[in-house]
């Protein structure tokens, strides 16, 4: 099931929100576990010597340092060998460390396009690395060349060009004519294997180096810094930081290499970057050891989500937008406590639609059935699962459910008898909600009709069985919304609207709203936005059947009681109470007559 771009930005606000709480609570733990292991004064090693303290380390490179940068391409994951101009990209010369305002566009930034050549091995799933090398003004990376070759100042990071991915190949066509649009060779593979691992190209890598001179200390730098620090032995210094930032690199611009593909275009770019946009990155590059439900490929769309959002939306719009998620996960728990708890209290059946419960279960059972047959995670089939165990529950609190053991299914099984509750049938409720289905099935079957042929002529399937689950949640997705108009109706006829579950509905109500701002602050189809002002309107129809139909003290609530029924309930608790304060018959003392009296 391929879930909507407002609940792919809703699932990633919250886990960024989780992963920051799990980092903030493990960086306090780690920092409060470091403070009192400092090394002490008399540390000695194995052997019995005095171990010194850490000592601080200064960067090799101080500010306007003077340096060349040489970007070499190889197959070689280790380095370069034969510096050769045939494995030269880019050789950029008289850069400034820490110069800002250098470029053509005086902003330290500079750019070159290249065309890569592509071998034959790494045109079969083969990879192929960049080489970016630092160097002081005037020296050389070889170290052929010794009279201008420093190991110690030599600065050297590998990135890897290309990236693997999963390619899923589907067993779909046309049931009506058996065309596909597939290639010939997808379809052979299709007929082979789900899946591959296909390497894939993206036009642009960015090379930043990191303006820093903080004192570090060998071992005390904290994840995941300490992974791109490179320390020079005996000599209390380390390299500058070199960082090949990917992370603006979308998911959906990649694309894969094969035999036709003999070269690709790239585009470099050069840029100084801050200590604090470092951490920031570093910490992007290093989520999967953070995340605690790691889901692979689609983290990678969630996190293509999550950019396109930054890039296209205003700040301070975005801020809003994160803190308002919190919002709505909060109303969609209490949403989620109301009805349970209103479903669990409820005595009488009187004003709702009980037919509207049942579809319920046929459309959590569609869309359960629909999840086990696509390619989706563990997650979510269980939050559709245990969405449908407690559409199941609901039907126990608005129909009788029995078995008969009597007369039992092939003489094994006892038979489940299904019949509605006495307080349905005796009330005008039940003629109302079958009177709202007729009303609804007229619209309702020639919707169903139009979509069934249109995602028959118009969509690929793997099968008839596929094309019954596909096109019915389809439709449920697309025209679900019609069945919340019986309730509708039903409180139309009663003129009233004190049976419903008013805590529930304005939770689900404020989520809406939330929806429409999601709506229009990500990008995402026109349709969606619509579906998502097609829910407001039957919401605000039931603020406005509250509005019109004023309270009726002879109308029961969600919870079995009317108001006549409370006020004659307290007014029984005032009499008992008064009745419990006065003192029992006994002991209330007779008055003595005139004989009592003179006897005495």
């Amino acid at each position: 099931m391929q879930p909507t771009p407002m609940e792919k930005f809703m699932a990633l606000a919250k886990s960024l929100i989780l992963r920051a709480l799990v980092i903030y609570f493990v960086m306090s733990f780690i920092r409060g576990n470091s403070t009192p292991a400092k090394a002490p004064i008399n540390a000695k090693d194995a052997s019995g010597k005095l171990v010194p303290p850490p000592l601080s380390s200064m960067n090799i490179y101080p500010n306007g340092t003077e340096f060349d940068m040489y970007v070499f391409v190889s197959e070689n994951s280790f380095g370069i060998k034969n510096f050769t101009d045939e494995s030269l990209l880019w050789k950029l010369p008289g850069l400034v460390y820490g110069d800002w305002y250098s470029g053509p566009t005086q902003d330290g930034i500079f750019t070159h396009n290249c065309l890569v050549e592509l071998s034959q091995k790494v045109q079969n799933n083969g990879s192929i690395y960049l080489h970016t090398y630092l160097v002081p003004a005037g020296f050389s990376p070889d170290p052929k060349i010794s009279s201008r070759y420093s190991k110690a100042k030599t600065v050297l990071v590998t990135k890897m060009l290309n990236r693997f991915k999963r390619k899923r190949y589907a067993k779909t066509h046309n049931l009506l004519t058996g065309e596909t649009t597939a290639s010939k060779e997808e379809q052979e593979k299709a007929k082979l294997i789900s899946s591959e691992i296909v390497s894939h190209w993206h036009p642009n890598m960015t090379i930043n180096l990191v303006t820093d001179w903080t004192e570090w200390k060998a071992g005390a730098v904290p994840p995941p810094l300490g992974d791109y620090i490179q320390f020079v032995p005996d000599e209390m210094s380390y390299k500058p930081v070199l960082f090949f930032n990917d992370y603006w690199n979308l998911r959906k611009d990649y694309e894969p290499i094969n035999q036709t593909i003999s070269e690709i275009p790239l585009t470099l770019t050069f840029q100084p970057l801050s200590m604090f946009k470092w951490q920031l990155y570093a910490a992007q590059a290093a989520r999967s050891q953070w995340n605690m439900f790691p889901t692979g490929e689609d983290d990678d769309e969630e996190q293509d989500t999550l950019k396109e959002a930054i890039l296209e939306t205003n700040p301070y719009l975005l801020g809003l937008t994160f803190a308002v998620s919190i919002l709505h996960s909060i109303f969609e728990f209490l949403a989620f406590k109301n009805d349970i708890q209103f479903w669990n209290n409820r005595k009488s059946l009187e004003g709702l639609s009980v037919r509207s419960v049942v579809f319920g279960v046929f459309q959590s059972l569609v869309v359960l059935l629909y999840v086990l047959d696509n390619d989706t995670n563990f997650v979510i089939r269980m939050s559709v699962f245990v969405g449908l165990l407690i559409e199941l529950w609901k039907i126990n609190k608005v129909m009788d459910v029995t078995l008969d053991r009597e007369n039992r299914v092939f003489g094994l099984f006892p038979r489940l008898k299904i019949a509605d509750k006495g307080s349905y049938v005796q009330s005008s409720t039940r003629e109302y909600d079958i009177m709202a289905f007729r009303y609804l099935s007229w619209a309702l079957y020639p919707l169903l009709l139009g979509y069934a042929v249109y995602s028959l002529i118009y969509v690929e399937q793997k099968g008839w069985y596929s094309w019954v689950l596909s096109m019915l949640y389809g439709f449920l997705l697309t025209f679900g919304f019609i069945m919340m108009t019986p309730q509708l109706f039903i409180n139309y006829k009663l003129k009233s609207v004190a049976h419903l579950p008013w805590r529930m509905l304005s939770y689900k109500f404020l989520n809406t709203f939330i929806d429409d701002i999601f709506a229009f602050v990500i990008k995402m189809p026109t349709m969606y936005r619509i579906g998502c002002l097609r829910d407001d309107v039957i919401f605000f129809i039931y603020l406005y059947q509250r509005y019109i139909y004023r309270i009726d003290p002879t109308r029961v609530n969600e919870f079995g009681y009317s108001a006549e029924m409370l006020e004659e309930k307290a007014k029984e608790q005032q009499k008992d109470e008064k009745q419990a304060q006065l003192p029992p018959i006994e002991a209330i003392e007779k008055p003595k007559s005139k004989k009592e009296k003179k006897q005495q």
